[in-house]
Protein backbone atom coordinates (compact mmCIF):
# COMPACT_ATOMS: atom_id res chain seq x y z
CA UNK A 1 0.00 0.00 0.00
CA UNK A 2 1.23 3.24 -1.14
CA UNK A 3 1.24 6.18 1.62
CA UNK A 4 0.68 9.80 1.90
CA UNK A 5 2.54 11.88 3.83
CA UNK A 6 0.46 14.09 6.45
CA UNK A 7 0.62 16.96 8.66
CA UNK A 8 3.00 16.57 11.35
CA UNK A 9 1.56 15.25 14.18
CA UNK A 10 2.97 17.61 17.79
CA UNK A 11 0.26 17.46 20.14
CA UNK A 12 -0.15 13.42 21.49
CA UNK A 13 -2.48 12.53 24.22
CA UNK A 14 -1.84 9.20 25.80
CA UNK A 15 -4.72 7.82 26.59
CA UNK A 16 -4.75 5.02 29.22
CA UNK A 17 -7.89 3.64 30.68
CA UNK A 18 -7.73 2.30 34.48
CA UNK A 19 -9.92 -0.09 36.70
CA UNK A 20 -8.03 -0.63 39.97
CA UNK A 21 -4.57 -0.01 38.15
CA UNK A 22 -2.82 1.94 41.28
CA UNK A 23 0.14 -0.65 41.39
CA UNK A 24 0.78 0.01 37.71
CA UNK A 25 -0.15 3.28 36.86
CA UNK A 26 3.04 5.36 38.02
CA UNK A 27 5.64 3.36 36.72
CA UNK A 28 3.52 3.14 33.19
CA UNK A 29 3.33 7.07 33.69
CA UNK A 30 6.57 7.52 33.88
CA UNK A 31 7.57 5.29 31.31
CA UNK A 32 5.64 7.37 28.80
CA UNK A 33 6.81 10.34 29.94
CA UNK A 34 9.92 9.56 28.96
CA UNK A 35 9.43 7.86 25.72
CA UNK A 36 7.43 10.49 24.58
CA UNK A 37 8.14 13.63 26.95
CA UNK A 38 6.15 16.34 24.47
CA UNK A 39 2.73 14.58 24.98
CA UNK A 40 0.29 14.51 27.54
CA UNK A 41 -0.83 11.35 29.65
CA UNK A 42 -4.34 11.21 30.09
CA UNK A 43 -5.93 8.55 32.56
CA UNK A 44 -9.66 7.65 32.09
CA UNK A 45 -10.22 5.92 35.58
CA UNK A 46 -13.36 3.84 35.78
CA UNK A 47 -13.89 5.32 39.62
CA UNK A 48 -11.60 2.13 40.84
CA UNK A 49 -12.43 1.38 43.98
CA UNK A 50 -8.59 0.69 45.21
CA UNK A 51 -7.86 4.35 45.04
CA UNK A 52 -6.33 4.38 41.53
CA UNK A 53 -8.26 7.76 40.74
CA UNK A 54 -6.67 9.19 43.41
CA UNK A 55 -2.90 8.01 42.73
CA UNK A 56 -3.85 9.23 38.94
CA UNK A 57 -4.79 12.77 40.45
CA UNK A 58 -1.82 13.32 43.05
CA UNK A 59 0.40 12.24 39.33
CA UNK A 60 -1.34 15.02 37.71
CA UNK A 61 -0.67 17.72 40.61
CA UNK A 62 2.98 16.86 40.53
CA UNK A 63 3.17 16.95 36.35
CA UNK A 64 1.17 19.55 33.92
CA UNK A 65 1.45 16.99 31.38
CA UNK A 66 -0.57 14.50 32.68
CA UNK A 67 -4.32 14.78 33.62
CA UNK A 68 -7.13 12.79 34.78
CA UNK A 69 -10.86 12.09 33.61
CA UNK A 70 -13.11 10.91 37.02
CA UNK A 71 -15.47 8.65 35.58
CA UNK A 72 -18.55 7.47 37.45
CA UNK A 73 -18.00 3.63 37.11
CA UNK A 74 -17.02 0.78 35.47
CA UNK A 75 -18.27 1.03 31.67
CA UNK A 76 -15.94 -0.85 29.69
CA UNK A 77 -13.30 -0.45 27.59
CA UNK A 78 -15.20 1.45 25.03
CA UNK A 79 -16.93 4.01 26.83
CA UNK A 80 -13.85 4.93 28.17
CA UNK A 81 -11.85 5.14 24.98
CA UNK A 82 -14.52 6.88 23.40
CA UNK A 83 -14.67 9.60 26.55
CA UNK A 84 -11.06 10.20 25.94
CA UNK A 85 -11.47 10.71 22.46
CA UNK A 86 -13.72 13.45 23.07
CA UNK A 87 -11.31 15.39 25.59
CA UNK A 88 -8.47 14.61 23.05
CA UNK A 89 -10.66 16.26 19.66
CA UNK A 90 -11.97 19.06 22.63
CA UNK A 91 -9.08 19.90 23.34
CA UNK A 92 -7.00 20.12 20.42
CA UNK A 93 -4.80 17.07 19.76
CA UNK A 94 -3.48 15.99 17.02
CA UNK A 95 -3.84 12.21 18.24
CA UNK A 96 -4.56 9.98 20.61
CA UNK A 97 -2.62 7.13 21.30
CA UNK A 98 -4.74 3.68 23.44
CA UNK A 99 -2.35 2.00 25.79
CA UNK A 100 -3.31 -0.30 28.59
CA UNK A 101 -1.93 0.52 31.71
CA UNK A 102 -0.83 -2.84 33.53
CA UNK A 103 2.52 -2.63 31.10
CA UNK A 104 1.72 -5.26 28.12
CA UNK A 105 2.18 -2.24 26.00
CA UNK A 106 5.65 -1.19 26.79
CA UNK A 107 5.95 2.57 26.45
CA UNK A 108 9.47 2.95 24.77
CA UNK A 109 7.97 1.70 21.23
CA UNK A 110 5.04 4.21 20.95
CA UNK A 111 7.27 6.45 18.74
CA UNK A 112 7.83 4.11 16.47
CA UNK A 113 3.48 4.18 16.45
CA UNK A 114 3.72 8.39 16.32
CA UNK A 115 6.68 8.23 13.38
CA UNK A 116 4.27 5.60 11.40
CA UNK A 117 1.39 8.43 11.06
CA UNK A 118 3.28 10.50 9.32
CA UNK A 119 2.01 8.16 6.32
CA UNK A 120 -0.85 6.86 7.84
CA UNK A 121 -4.43 7.60 9.75
CA UNK A 122 -4.40 4.41 11.64
CA UNK A 123 -1.23 2.78 13.23
CA UNK A 124 -1.66 -0.37 15.08
CA UNK A 125 1.37 -1.93 17.89
CA UNK A 126 0.73 -5.45 16.12
CA UNK A 127 1.73 -8.21 17.81
CA UNK A 128 1.02 -10.72 14.98
CA UNK A 129 2.99 -9.87 11.84
CA UNK A 130 6.69 -9.93 11.21
CA UNK A 131 8.66 -8.63 13.99
CA UNK A 132 5.78 -8.36 16.56
CA UNK A 133 6.11 -10.84 19.62
CA UNK A 134 4.15 -11.88 22.68
CA UNK A 135 6.06 -13.07 26.03
CA UNK A 136 4.56 -14.77 29.06
CA UNK A 137 1.72 -16.00 27.29
CA UNK A 138 0.32 -19.26 27.91
CA UNK A 139 -0.24 -21.73 24.22
CA UNK A 140 -4.02 -21.38 24.69
CA UNK A 141 -3.89 -17.53 24.90
CA UNK A 142 -1.98 -17.10 21.73
CA UNK A 143 -4.11 -20.15 20.00
CA UNK A 144 -7.18 -17.49 20.79
CA UNK A 145 -5.83 -14.72 19.76
CA UNK A 146 -4.54 -15.77 16.56
CA UNK A 147 -7.68 -17.57 15.97
CA UNK A 148 -9.77 -14.58 16.65
CA UNK A 149 -7.58 -12.50 14.43
CA UNK A 150 -7.56 -14.78 11.15
CA UNK A 151 -11.51 -15.20 11.65
CA UNK A 152 -11.91 -11.28 11.59
CA UNK A 153 -9.93 -11.10 8.72
CA UNK A 154 -11.43 -13.95 6.79
CA UNK A 155 -14.72 -12.92 7.92
CA UNK A 156 -14.87 -9.47 7.44
CA UNK A 157 -12.05 -9.03 4.09
CA UNK A 158 -9.76 -7.02 6.14
CA UNK A 159 -5.96 -7.14 5.46
CA UNK A 160 -5.20 -5.84 9.13
CA UNK A 161 -4.06 -8.91 10.31
CA UNK A 162 -4.07 -7.95 14.48
CA UNK A 163 -7.24 -6.08 14.78
CA UNK A 164 -8.06 -7.17 18.20
CA UNK A 165 -4.49 -4.96 19.03
CA UNK A 166 -5.29 -2.36 21.54
CA UNK A 167 -2.04 -0.19 21.37
CA UNK A 168 -2.42 1.77 18.38
CA UNK A 169 -2.28 5.83 17.64
CA UNK A 170 -4.99 7.57 15.77
CA UNK A 171 -4.68 11.35 13.99
CA UNK A 172 -7.99 13.39 15.45
CA UNK A 173 -8.37 13.46 11.35
CA UNK A 174 -9.22 9.66 11.07
CA UNK A 175 -11.87 9.59 14.56
CA UNK A 176 -13.21 12.93 12.90
CA UNK A 177 -13.98 10.69 9.96
CA UNK A 178 -14.95 7.13 11.58
CA UNK A 179 -18.85 8.04 13.21
CA UNK A 180 -17.22 7.15 16.77
CA UNK A 181 -21.51 8.37 18.17
CA UNK A 182 -22.23 4.94 16.64
CA UNK A 183 -19.51 2.84 18.47
CA UNK A 184 -21.38 0.44 20.73
CA UNK A 185 -19.06 -2.46 21.31
CA UNK A 186 -17.51 -2.41 25.05
CA UNK A 187 -14.81 -5.04 25.20
CA UNK A 188 -12.07 -5.68 23.44
CA UNK A 189 -14.63 -5.76 20.22
CA UNK A 190 -14.21 -2.40 20.46
CA UNK A 191 -10.83 -2.25 18.67
CA UNK A 192 -11.90 -4.59 15.71
CA UNK A 193 -15.02 -1.95 15.33
CA UNK A 194 -12.67 1.00 15.12
CA UNK A 195 -10.39 -0.86 12.55
CA UNK A 196 -13.42 -2.12 10.54
CA UNK A 197 -14.56 1.92 10.68
CA UNK A 198 -10.79 3.14 9.50
CA UNK A 199 -10.75 0.29 6.85
CA UNK A 200 -14.24 0.67 5.32
CA UNK A 201 -13.92 5.02 5.75
CA UNK A 202 -11.13 4.35 3.36
CA UNK A 203 -8.66 5.68 5.78
CA UNK A 204 -5.01 3.92 5.43
CA UNK A 205 -4.06 1.45 8.54
CA UNK A 206 -0.55 0.66 9.31
CA UNK A 207 0.89 -2.33 11.41
CA UNK A 208 3.94 -1.41 13.27
CA UNK A 209 5.59 -4.97 14.93
CA UNK A 210 5.65 -4.59 18.65
CA UNK A 211 6.66 -6.94 21.43
CA UNK A 212 3.84 -7.55 23.98
CA UNK A 213 4.49 -8.44 27.32
CA UNK A 214 1.63 -10.65 29.77
CA UNK A 215 1.30 -7.70 33.13
CA UNK A 216 3.44 -8.91 36.15
CA UNK A 217 0.73 -7.13 38.52
CA UNK A 218 -2.90 -7.27 39.05
CA UNK A 219 -5.90 -9.09 37.38
CA UNK A 220 -6.47 -9.55 33.67
CA UNK A 221 -9.95 -7.95 32.86
CA UNK A 222 -10.56 -10.55 29.93
CA UNK A 223 -13.40 -12.35 30.51
CA UNK A 224 -16.25 -15.08 28.25
CA UNK A 225 -18.38 -12.12 28.35
CA UNK A 226 -15.98 -9.93 26.27
CA UNK A 227 -14.94 -12.86 23.73
CA UNK A 228 -19.01 -13.11 23.47
CA UNK A 229 -19.25 -9.92 22.63
CA UNK A 230 -16.15 -9.98 20.20
CA UNK A 231 -17.88 -13.32 18.68
CA UNK A 232 -20.91 -12.59 18.43
CA UNK A 233 -20.66 -8.36 16.84
CA UNK A 234 -17.75 -10.31 14.22
CA UNK A 235 -20.25 -12.86 13.34
CA UNK A 236 -23.14 -10.42 12.40
CA UNK A 237 -20.91 -7.72 10.35
CA UNK A 238 -19.11 -10.94 8.89
CA UNK A 239 -22.86 -12.04 7.29
CA UNK A 240 -23.88 -8.09 6.75
CA UNK A 241 -20.22 -8.29 4.72
CA UNK A 242 -20.70 -11.13 2.50
CA UNK A 243 -24.43 -9.96 2.28
CA UNK A 244 -23.39 -7.03 0.58
CA UNK A 245 -20.87 -8.76 -1.61
CA UNK A 246 -23.41 -10.63 -3.05
CA UNK A 247 -25.99 -7.95 -3.72
CA UNK A 248 -22.99 -5.49 -5.52
CA UNK A 249 -22.09 -8.61 -7.44
CA UNK A 250 -26.08 -8.60 -8.09
CA UNK A 251 -25.58 -5.50 -9.35
CA UNK A 252 -22.92 -5.57 -11.59
CA UNK A 253 -24.31 -8.45 -13.54
CA UNK A 254 -27.41 -5.73 -13.87
CA UNK A 255 -25.10 -3.41 -14.65
CA UNK A 256 -25.94 -0.90 -11.73
CA UNK A 257 -23.44 0.04 -9.79
CA UNK A 258 -22.97 -1.04 -6.54
CA UNK A 259 -23.50 1.06 -3.17
CA UNK A 260 -20.74 1.75 -1.09
CA UNK A 261 -20.54 -0.82 1.96
CA UNK A 262 -21.80 0.92 5.11
CA UNK A 263 -19.77 0.89 8.39
CA UNK A 264 -20.90 -1.60 11.43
Amino acid sequence: MTTTKREPVTRVAVLIPTYNERDNLPGIVARVRASVPDADVIVLDDNSPDGTGEVAGALAADDAHVHVLHRRGKEGLGKAYLAGFEFALGEGYDAAVEMDADGSHQPEQLPDLLRALAGADVAIGARWVRGGQVRNWPLRRKVLSVGANVYTKVLLGMKVNDATAGFRAYRASALRAMDLEGVESQGYCFQIDLTLRAVRGGLTVVEVPITFVEREVGVSKMGGSIVREALTNVTKWGIEHRTNQVKQAARRLRGRPAPVEERP
